[in-house]
């Protein structure tokens, strides 16, 4: 494990330094947090923005549309952007981050030509169709049924927590494909258009009372079988594929955010004499320890994914599950800092940041699923009854 930057990545460092420099003021405010609409368009307009650039799919494959830089320089990326505070991924992360490595990793050439350039240019968004309502820790227990006719897939059910299916334009989906096989042996993943006949699409109101999340409701939607994305019954492997990139890679550049944070939060505590306070010191630098230590375990499964041909490992789980409560624990020592839950009202985005940080523990896996996955296959205990 190599954790020092070569020179050439270094100059690589440089001249994305100097594009954002230029760049990012010329972008517009950022629309409300609401209006989902109007974040696409801003999402996809900076999207494009690195997609004329050459930044766009950094880390892909040539032959997928990207760069095919390392994954040392795509955390490098990572880092920078953050640090420069341009926009996160944001309305196109599923296509971005799950779906559009997943195609690149496991979809035929007439796949990836088809998907993977809208993805960069910032032409289309994907939501991610996993959980239901009943298999949500465990997904195997997934029930949407798809019933081979022809050339299509008629699909029945229903998803939950579909991650912005309100303005997204492709689904990917996982449905048993063969509800007699083993739970884990008949699912299929499939590219689903989101304006197919069929398709209800139920927005949730989160506890930070915003709606990226929503239920999907499916009535015999169909789904043409070109759309399947690895062979009949073998979605779960493909799956597998997926949940590495969401675990390995996409929580990256918030841990440089969270580092920002920390400091803005340092700076408060001196500012407002909350400093003076020892206990609170000791909790601050806790908490720096904990995120220096996160990116030196980023840069240790950056390597490891060097050097296995660019998937992420299951080091990623590692990852997320120490990462999912360091960040609890950061805004809880906000609250702190900035003299309990009332100051958090003064502000939306501190608001916002902070009640989404308790969903982290949940999101892209829960900490239970990642701590048997820690044990069964780094530790090699045996699977629990």
């Amino acid at each position: 494990m190599d954790l020092a930057y070569t020179e050439a990545e270094e100059e690589f460092r440089g001249r994305l330094r100097e594009w954002l420099a230029g760049v990012l003021p010329s972008l517009p405010p950022k629309p409300s947090p609401d209006d989902w609409p109007a974040r696409r368009a801003y999402d996809t307009t900076w999207q494009r923005m690195l997609y004329d650039a050459g930044y766009a799919g950094l880390h892909w494959p040539e032959d997928a549309g990207g760069r095919g830089a390392t994954p040392t320089q795509h955390l490098i990326f990572l880092e920078e952007t953050e640090r420069a505070g341009a926009p996160y991924v944001g309305a196109n992360f599923v296509g971005l981050l799950h779906a559009g490595p997943t195609v690149a990793a496991e979809g035929t050439a007439e796949q990836r030509a088809r998907w993977l350039p809208p993805v960069l240019r910032g032409d289309e968004i994907w939501c991610q169709g996993f959980s239901e309502p009943d298999a949500g820790s465990d997904l195997a227990a997934l029930r949407t049924r798809a019933v081979r006719d022809g050339d299509d897939y008629v699909v029945s059910g229903s998803k939950i927590w579909t991650s912005h299916a309100e303005v997204a334009d492709w689904c990917e989906l996982l449905v048993r494909t063969d509800p007699e096989a083993p739970k884990h042996r008949g699912i299929s993943w499939l590219a689903m258009p989101m304006d197919a006949p069929g398709i209800t699409v139920r927005p949730l109101r989160t506890l930070a009372g915003s709606t990226e999340f929503a239920e999907v409701f499916l009535d015999e939607v169909r789904v043409p079988v070109r759309n399947r994305v690895g062979a009949e019954n073998d979605g779960w492997r493909v799956t597998m594929v997926t949940l590495s990139f969401e675990r390995g890679t996409a929580f990256v550049g918030e841990v440089v955010a969270c580092r920002r944070t920390l400091e803005a939060l340092a700076a408060e505590a001196r500012r407002n004499g909350r400093w003076d306070d020892p206990v609170l010191r000791r909790r601050l630098g806790r908490l720096n320890a904990e995120f220096r230590a996160l990116w030196r375990l980023t840069q240790a499964n950056v390597s490891e994914s060097e050097r296995t041909g660019g998937v992420p490992g299951i080091g990623g789980s590692v990852f997320k599950l120490r990462y999912s409560g360091v960040r609890q624990d950061l805004y809880e020592a906000a609250a702190e800092v900035l003299g309990g839950v009332d100051a958090f009202d003064l502000d939306r985005e501190w608001t916002l940041d902070r009640l989404s940080s308790l969903s982290y523990t949940i999101a892209a896996g829960t900490s239970q699923i990642q701590r048997n996955i820690v044990a069964e296959r780094i530790l090699g205990l045996p699977k629990g009854r």
